[in-house]
């Protein structure tokens, strides 16, 4: 089916706020397109967390030549125009001093502070708005930010690399406190292509997190060394300390939340520590840490037992999962897991499988 004008700048909406998206958090990227008579005049989308909104920055793009043109034009946005002083003065505000006459928006904001106040707003201007154009992207686009809001968690992104015969690793012995930290080298399943998607799926999530034997197996840096952008915060479960100041979690060259039962601890600028109970709702426990400190998504790295945690209480909403051609025989078996088949797809000799959580 061909699709209607609006769902085309509406498109070219969701294209500017994907480029916004890991910038903008805690806040949402919203992709703005202003059109007169079949024209872009003016695009943009969300500056980094702080900065203008990208209604703002649409406006703020229209050439000298084409000011007068804003009033007659169609703004297009793919979320409800803010209604409230935050860090940026509300949108809907300046759309109402610019005398927009129409405003074409792709989904409501669930966010308490505005949830439909913008567009009462813009029609109590006297402003035309149509809402709900490709209303399902403008959600997924932004699903971090609407699972935040509306479940009070962040959007919880599992991901593992198994073996064509499904084992996470191969076995190994515990390893003591008094290790070699430098002898620790992982086991690799996937190819340099597939770790470096990654590295490209860290640079874009809140935070990252793994339990206490992964980090006393594979001493991991938790980084996005092999791509480019911002690190996740590194979210460390570690219930009685047996993690040292040895290992790369705790060098502080990222800022690290540890969750602990441990009392006590002295916090440092870039090393927090959270108490956490250990029990049977551990996976909500970690998540309303997680909350607490605005962070909209987390991609879990850890082993077994913490995968299993979150898919056991079936806080998770995707799971990346790449098969490698390597077969171990035997060793940790991968985790289970039911879910939505939402893409399949080879990186050489490795498959990627992502899954959405039922709901």
């Amino acid at each position: 089916m061909q699709e209607s004008v609006h769902e085309q700048f509406m498109r070219r909406c969701l294209q500017l706020a994907e480029t916004g998206l890991r910038a903008a958090m805690p806040n949402p990227s919203v992709g703005a397109v202003l059109v007169y008579n079949g024209r872009i005049i003016g695009e943009s989308f969300t500056s980094p967390y702080g900065g203008p909104h990208g209604e703002v920055n649409c406006i703020n793009s229209v050439k000298p030549e084409d000011i007068q043109l804003i009033p007659d034009s169609v703004l297009y946005v793919s979320l409800e125009p803010c209604s409230h002083f935050g860090k940026t003065p509300p949108c809907s505000d300046l759309i109402i001093q610019h005398k927009i006459k129409t405003v074409v928006i792709g989904t409501s904001d669930p966010n308490p502070l505005v949830a439909g106040r913008g567009i009462e707003k813009l029609k109590t201007a006297g402003c035309t708005v149509i809402a709900g154009v490709l209303e399902d992207e403008c959600r997924a686009m932004n699903r971090r930010f609407f699972t935040f809001h509306e479940k009070k968690r962040p959007y919880v992104i599992l991901k593992w690399a198994q073996s064509a015969d499904a084992f996470l690793a191969p076995l190994k012995n515990s390893v003591t406190l008094d290790a070699d930290i430098e002898a620790l080298k992982p086991v690799w399943i996937t190819n340099t292509y597939s770790r470096q998607l990654v590295h490209k799926w860290r640079s874009e999530e809140a935070a990252i997190l793994v339990g206490t034997h992964t980090v006393l197996e594979d001493n991991p840096s938790l980084d996005v060394r092999d791509w480019t952008g911002s690190n996740p915060i590194r979210i460390v479960l570690d219930r009685s300390g047996r993690i040292t100041e040895d290992f790369s979690v705790k060098n502080q060259k990222i800022k690290t939340i540890v969750l602990t039962e441990q009392d006590g601890l002295t916090n440092l600028e870039n090393l927090i520590y959270e108490p956490t109970a250990f029990d049977e709702n551990l996976a909500a426990n970690v998540l309303n840490v997680l909350y607490r400190y605005s962070l909209l998504s987390v991609i879990i790295e850890g082993g077994n037992k913490t995968l299993e945690t979150f898919i056991t209480a079936k806080l998770w909403d995707e799971a990346r999962i790449f098969t490698g051609a390597p077969y171990l025989g035997d060793g940790v078996k991968s985790p289970e897991i039911t879910g939505n088949a939402a893409s399949a797809m080879m990186i050489k000799e490795d498959k990627l499988t992502i899954l959405k959580r039922h709901d």
